[in-house]
């Protein structure tokens, strides 16, 4: 009995590894064009293929790469992309510090941390669609 099972197993198994081909004979199924494993090109698909082809291209769509440092002072302050006129921001105000400070941005006038006092200004953002 056992032995009937573990046979029945097997077949299944191999089953599951092999593809019919169009003239009915099975074939081994390869991971990728070159037989190994799939690259993130080549397996990406959907938002995650646009994001990284637009990366490739210096641009972020979706607002999902880290922002570029500034100094955060008024006249150079953190630029915070929106597509409404109000966001909320939190701020680290140290390097190592723990805790996160949350406030609401309006659009406007660039606007300062209630903590470290770092500046952030809101800028309109459009969505790739």
């Amino acid at each position: 009995m056992a032995s009937r099972l573990l046979r029945g197993a097997g077949a299944l198994a191999a089953q599951a590894l092999r593809v019919r081909g169009p003239s009915g004979v099975a074939a081994v199924r390869s991971m990728a064009s070159g037989g190994g494993v799939p690259t993130d090109d080549e397996q990406a698909t959907g938002l995650e293929r646009e994001i990284m082809l637009a990366a490739r291209k210096g641009l972020d769509p979706y607002n999902v790469l880290a922002p570029k440092g500034t100094s955060g002072t008024k006249e150079d302050p953190n630029l915070v992309p929106s597509i409404t006129n109000k966001r909320i921001v939190g701020c680290i105000c140290e390097e190592d510090n723990t805790s996160v400070v949350w406030f609401w941005l309006h659009e406007g006038e660039a606007q300062r941390c209630p903590r470290c006092g770092a500046h952030y200004k809101l800028v309109p953002h459009q969505l790739a669609h």
